[in-house]
């Protein structure tokens, strides 16, 4: 799969990263490669998260219910 990041410098020095189709998905990196590879690596985690959560959802006499919290 393909996903388009955004390097954005920071303040401190490195770099922010971010990855628009997968919403929270950020990273830093103190180069704009070190940047990509923990973009690539966060990438991974992310999608790893959500296949756990799938997995929570088949499995039976399991209720996932999804709240929100106002603050």
């Amino acid at each position: 799969m393909k996903f388009n990041v955004v390097l954005k410098p920071a303040e401190e020095g490195g770099f922010n990263v971010t990855v628009p189709a997968l919403d929270g998905c950020f990273t830093q990196g103190e180069t704009e490669d070190e940047a990509v590879i923990n973009a690539k690596e966060a990438i991974i985690c992310y999608l790893e998260g959500l296949e756990k959560v799938n997995q929570i959802k088949s499995k039976p006499k399991v209720i996932l219910k999804e709240v929100e919290v106002a603050i």
